[in-house]
């Protein structure tokens, strides 16, 4: 069973700017790590792994309506 889709508004994209452009930074990050992550040593996947969390927290904070800057 598929859901159906609605249709895209225009002012839902632009309120949720900032959503997809954190959306967008965690997609590259992981793919920057996917192909890099062969010759990264220890400290660095650490690192990226670090990122990573804070990245999909951030896109999480966003996603329910809170200020990305808030810890």
């Amino acid at each position: 069973m598929t859901t159906p889709r609605r249709p895209s508004s225009g002012g839902e994209r632009r309120e949720h700017r900032v959503l997809r452009e954190a959306l967008d930074e965690l997609v590259q990050h992981v793919r920057v790590v996917r192909r890099t992550l062969p010759s990264m040593a220890p400290h660095e996947i650490a690192h990226a792994q670090e990122r990573l969390e804070w990245l999909a927290d951030e896109v999480w904070r966003l996603a329910l309506g809170e200020d990305a800057e808030q810890t």
